[in-house]
């Protein structure tokens, strides 16, 4: 490598590094912000994102025809600015969470199922909690104070922007929860398991998987990869799968009600886990879907030729 190449790669490494420091001190001041302020500044960002940038906007559009093909043109765009508007809110709300006091949380955030999830967790040396982007899921960090066991968060580590990473870690572990990396779930919740120490394992578990996956189903009218890891860990364990599903209560203000999915996963075998979960998150979306994440490309693989769709 000549030494002007390396140069310019150590140059820009640097001004990369400054700019993701100056993107978290930006957030860093936004989390200060108080509600009244934080809301004023989603509808002004509304406004931006609907009518100047369109954000992802054939992705969203795309989405919903599939998820809802009785639907005319009109009610899709509906729906489309309907999702653009609780995007906006909650962006800023999870950003806020880095400092929502234990004030404002009680204020703002209730749950409801939690005896059943603590007790069936102790009874079986742990449990797995299965979310999905849908509504604010950032906030559920603060289950953590409603469990007398450990609460470990499954996230997907931001290898590029280590800063960034560490931000939204530290949010998310301002509760005593424990922010656990896909790659290390598996062996963490093992680790837990194994010295006899019952942790509630939370995944949001609709993100999209590699094409490769042998897990492939229908879900919102469209063939889906899903992630294996939640139902094999369910499975060799046998810990009881649990659904947690977020409810916008008025603006800001969200219950988390979790409620007991499958009780005998050693039994019940992965593929029927995978359908029950598939089947709660359309009911819950269809109920109100300018809550779900439709800007997230979720199909944006293909089966490959030889793996079955499981139904």
């Amino acid at each position: 490598m000549s030494k002007t190449k390396k140069k310019n790669q150590e140059s820009s490494g640097s001004f990369k590094h400054f700019a993701q420091r100056v993107s978290v001190m930006l957030l860093e001041a936004i989390a200060l912000l108080p509600f009244w302020f934080l809301y004023l500044l989603s509808d002004v960002l509304y406004m931006f994102v609907k009518g100047v940038f369109k954000y992802r906007s054939n992705v969203i559009i795309t989405n919903l025809k599939y998820a809802f093909p009785e639907k005319s043109e009109q009610e899709i765009l509906v729906l489309r600015n309907k999702f653009y508007r609780y995007f906006c809110d909650v962006s800023l709300e999870s950003i806020k969470l880095r400092r929502l006091s234990a004030k404002q949380l009680h204020k703002r955030v209730r749950f409801s199922g939690t005896e059943q999830l603590e007790t069936m967790a102790q009874k079986h040396n742990g449990a797995i909690l299965l979310a999905f982007h849908y509504n604010n899921w950032e906030w559920s960090s603060a289950l953590q104070q409603q469990l007398n066991c450990k609460l470990l968060m499954v996230y997907n580590k931001m290898r590029d922007n280590k800063t960034m990473d560490s931000f939204l870690q530290k949010a998310r572990e301002k509760w005593g929860g424990q922010a656990v990396s896909m790659r290390r779930a598996p062996k963490e919740s093992f680790r837990y398991f194994t010295k006899n120490e019952p942790a509630v394992l939370g995944l949001i578990a609709d993100q999209s998987a590699l094409a490769s996956s042998p897990m492939w189903a229908m879900f919102l009218n469209r063939e889906a990869a899903f992630f294996q890891g939640p139902v094999k860990i369910a499975g060799k364990t046998n810990q009881p799968v649990f659904f947690q599903e977020a409810i916008r209560l008025a603006r800001g203000k969200y219950e988390y009600r979790y409620s007991l999915l499958v009780e005998d996963p050693g039994q019940t075998g992965d593929k029927e886990i995978l359908l029950r979960y598939i089947s709660k998150m359309e009911e819950v979306i269809k109920s109100n879907p300018e809550y779900y994440l439709w800007s997230h490309k979720r199909w944006k693989h293909k089966r490959p030729e030889g793996t079955a769709l499981i139904q």
